[in-house]
């Protein structure tokens, strides 16, 4: 896998971050089909002003996911071969590795509502926002940007392991 996939995966789920920090947060799922560049302005020559043309791929917005289970949502998706991958924008709670140790472990729906509820209401819970982008031949890239008292203080973590369920939930979606 060329090293150039991974680095141009990584600068787009950056670019991805920064437009969906653009609504601030509080925000719904949102998810993009990562079409090539090239192609785009092809079919869509309006569209030239508008994108990065020196980029391979240009994320597109897609319709608001439903507003129930995410992991369900993603398992209903198959993308054509048009799509070369995409991303998903996501607000979660992050908690310090102890507590997140001491979390109950299950499977069902109702232990996963349990385990939510239980960070949403933990005292050194942190929230952020997690964008996470796959492409067809299984490059990911993740990034995580910690919510601060303000926008200048927010911190960002990046690194393509970051959220492998949900990278393996977004590759199942092109396959």
């Amino acid at each position: 896998m060329p090293a150039s996939h991974a680095q141009h995966l990584s600068a787009l789920v950056r670019e991805v971050e920064d437009f969906v920090s653009t609504a601030g947060w509080d925000q719904p799922p949102q998810l993009f089909a990562l079409v090539p560049t090239a192609e785009l302005v092809q079919h869509q020559p309006e569209l030239a002003g508008q994108v990065d043309q020196a980029a391979p791929l240009t994320p597109i917005a897609q319709d608001a996911l439903p507003q129930d289970d995410l992991a369900d949502a993603l398992a209903g998706i198959m993308w054509p071969e048009a799509v070369h991958g995409c991303a998903l924008a996501q607000e979660i709670v992050v908690l310090p590795p102890e507590a997140e140790a001491a979390l109950p472990t299950g499977e069902s729906r109702a232990e996963s509502d349990a385990m939510r509820r239980i960070a949403a209401e933990h005292p050194r819970r942190q929230e952020a926002r997690l964008v996470a982008a796959v492409l067809r031949d299984g490059t990911t890239a993740c990034v995580l940007r910690l919510r601060g008292e303000n926008s200048e203080e927010d911190e960002f973590v990046e690194h393509p392991e970051l959220a492998p369920n949900l990278t393996d939930a977004l590759l199942t979606t092109l396959r």
